[in-house]
């Protein structure tokens, strides 16, 4: 058994086990910031207001050009 080893190894943990502590307690008061300690979300992707509104203006041009391609196809 090599001591050394084990000790390194019980002292990374230790270091481990206190940084996670502190992210625990920022979370508790609040102090934290959120990004940091999120895991990433699979699945969908959740919009702002403002980025809903760009979305929402580039469609509308979108389909704007479409029902004109289509109404130019119709008539010819």
């Amino acid at each position: 058994m090599d001591l050394q080893k084990t000790i390194t190894e019980l002292r990374e943990w230790r270091d481990q086990l206190a940084r996670i502590i502190t992210q625990l307690e920022e979370l508790q008061t609040g102090d934290a910031n959120p990004g940091a300690v999120m895991v990433k979300r699979r699945g969908r992707k959740f919009m702002g207001a403002k980025e809903r509104a760009e979305v929402s203006k580039r469609m509308k041009l979108y389909w704007a050009s479409r029902a004109k391609r289509n109404k130019e196809r119709v008539t010819t």
